[in-house]
């Protein structure tokens, strides 16, 4: 239903908007590698350390078989002093061939607070752990082959591991969360600074629009009282357009002000809608608006929203070349919201171009300021807290947009 559009002065918005799409998919990608990367690197440090402990914990049962030995008392002080106690960090359990803890290190036991019943439920709790981390190491005191006489050695990562294997993705969540409030607090500041584009637009244009429109009040009042002119009809059509000046002047008066919502009959107001456009639109343009419940209510602002329902049939014609049919379908939803669907027998939308319709610069008419679609959306969503988008488009056959009003 939509091309890019080809004016001048708006054609560089429709490419802004997709190289700020491109833009942001290239930093996703490179946050991504960076992410990735930090995990790669910090995980090759924790392999790293495991190898260590795993060495250390080795030499540690070594140890414990060299200290059995009577021969070897004499290095004792040496083996304790410089192996057995700097482990202040590697949790370790010895226990016997039936599986009762002997030895422990580095395990959160306060003796003060735990019984002897209390500590074997945490150690067992802990051996637990430890099966599941690495296998224990298997040593014998005596040097006997037999199994009754060999103790194990349990243990597991320390804390530091445990730390480091977590800090790149606590690392990355708090980069992330930073990158996310930075993004929200960036995108409400434009968000807010093109709203007051669009409010010193409207604005504007509201009043370039009075001098023109109270000059041509005033031509029509001498119309009216001038005997020469018999055509009355042409007098009453042109105080009907005058009339429609005087709102498009109220709407854009509106842009940027809290429009005031009141209850009213959607199926009047459309209906009034397009018998207006049917004697302005083109005979070969078939108009039609189907209700089957004409009491379906919504609170509206009703110039705000005819200019919508306007903009939509306008956008039709131009993709129908001026030639074809449009179908205004009003219907209540599950949920009480009213469903209004605007369908044309136009060229379509190709499915690549829907989600850049509504953005600013996107037109059908090479003179055309693509901002209509962008207005009804505004309109329709900021103002009256609703919905429109696409909700079909098949190429060569027509699109349908769908506005949802909320009861």
């Amino acid at each position: 239903m939509v091309t890019p559009s080809e004016n001048p002065f708006m054609g560089n918005a429709a490419s802004i908007y997709q190289s700020k799409a491109a833009l942001k998919w290239i930093a996703l990608a490179f946050s991504l590698i960076i992410g990735i990367a930090s995990v790669l690197y910090t995980n090759s440090i924790v392999e790293e350390l495991k190898e260590r402990e795993e060495r250390y914990i080795e030499l540690f049962a070594k140890t414990q078989e060299y200290t059995s030995d009577p021969d070897n008392s004499e290095n004792l002080i040496f083996i304790f002093q410089e192996i057995v106690t700097p482990n202040n960090s590697i949790p370790v359990i010895v226990v016997d061939a039936d599986g009762n803890p002997s030895i422990y290190r580095n395990i959160d036991i306060d003796s003060s607070k735990h019984d002897e019943e209390e500590r074997k439920k945490i150690l067992k709790k802990e051996l637990k752990i430890m099966e599941q981390e690495y296998e224990p190491i298997t040593i014998s005191w005596t040097g006997s082959n037999d199994p009754s006489d060999y103790q194990y050695i349990y243990y597991r990562n320390s804390d530091l591991i445990y730390r480091l294997r977590y800090y790149p993705y606590i690392q990355l969540s708090v980069i992330a969360a930073f990158v996310f409030f930075g993004y929200v607090s960036f995108s409400y500041s434009r968000k807010a600074e093109q709203n007051q584009v669009w409010v010193g637009l409207a604005k504007e244009t509201a009043h370039q629009l009075g001098t023109p429109l109270s000059s041509l009040m005033a031509w029509l009042e001498i119309m009216k009282i001038d005997d020469d002119i018999k055509d009355k009809e042409v007098v009453t059509e042109l105080e009907k357009d005058i009339s429609k000046l005087e709102l498009i002047t109220s709407r854009f008066s509106s842009i940027g002000s809290v429009p005031v919502l009141k209850e009213e009959n959607i199926s009047k107001i459309i209906e009034q809608t397009v018998n207006y456009l049917k004697k302005r639109t083109s005979k070969k343009v078939n108009l039609y608006f189907e209700c089957k419940d004409d009491l379906i209510t919504a609170d509206i602002n009703k110039p705000l929203f005819d200019w919508v329902i306007e903009n939509l049939c306008k956008n039709a014609i131009d993709a129908m070349s001026g030639e074809g049919e449009i179908t205004i379908t009003l219907k209540e939803g599950k949920y009480g919201d009213a469903l209004i669907d605007v369908k044309d027998t136009g060229k379509g939308i190709p499915s690549s171009k829907i989600k850049e319709i509504f953005q600013p610069g996107f037109s059908t008419k090479k003179r055309g300021w693509g901002l209509g679609l962008t207005l009804a959306k505004r309109i329709i969503e900021n103002y009256h807290n609703g919905k429109i988008s696409v909700k079909e488009s098949i190429l060569n056959k027509g699109t349908t947009f769908r506005i949802i009003l909320r009861k």
